[in-house]
């Protein structure tokens, strides 16, 4: 059984996300983790607008909050956002990973730490090899990963590391992508 789902996005991000979070429903029974790189601006705006058009509770991830379902947390601007043993959120102002704070990686392989094989991890559009690496821990640890099709994501170069690093199971496009976090969310 699934326990928590991490999405890593860059170029694009925000547009692929109001595609996929809307499609969870208020009862969606694990969080959703996220990582959009927007450098370093206020996450405020996209939060308000992602919360108008989602059942889920949307926010800014604090450090020591406990992990819930039916909540989507995002990583704060300039900090990268880790998982710990206990399901709680640390933050760190360590040296940026592929160019980026946060960085998909570091919340990729802290998250597949806490979770195991209970992670999903998900890589959407991005200009850049962020998450690829993380991803492939996910799957070393018996986690499933999902990535969006290269072919069709506004930028392809963060989903086509991700296929060539950790040969993900799952190549979707984007408007299939909610429909099978879904399902797997709900398998026993």
């Amino acid at each position: 059984m699934y326990k928590a789902i991490v999405i890593g996005t860059s170029f694009g991000g925000l547009d692929a996300l109001k595609a996929i979070l809307p499609k969870f429903m208020k009862n969606f029974p694990i969080p959703v983790i996220v990582v959009l790189h927007i450098g370093e601006h206020n996450n405020e705006i996209f939060i308000r607008q992602l919360n108008e058009i989602s059942e889920l509770t949307i926010k800014e991830a604090e450090s020591g909050e406990l992990i819930t379902a039916g909540h989507v947390y995002f990583a704060p601007p300039n900090y990268h956002l880790l998982v710990e043993d206990d399901y709680t959120f640390s933050l760190s102002t360590d040296e940026k990973l592929n160019f980026s704070r946060p960085s998909i990686d570091i919340l990729f392989e802290s998250a597949a730490w806490a979770y195991r094989d209970g992670l999903i991890g998900v890589i959407l559009t991005g200009a850049n090899s962020d998450g690829a690496n993380g991803m492939k821990m996910i799957k070393s640890f018996g986690g499933m990963t999902v990535i969006e099709n290269p072919c069709h994501a506004v930028s392809p170069v963060m989903p086509r590391f991700a296929l060539k690093i950790a040969k993900p199971e799952i190549k979707l496009n984007l408007d299939k992508i909610a429909d099978k976090l879904i399902e797997l969310a709900y398998l026993k």
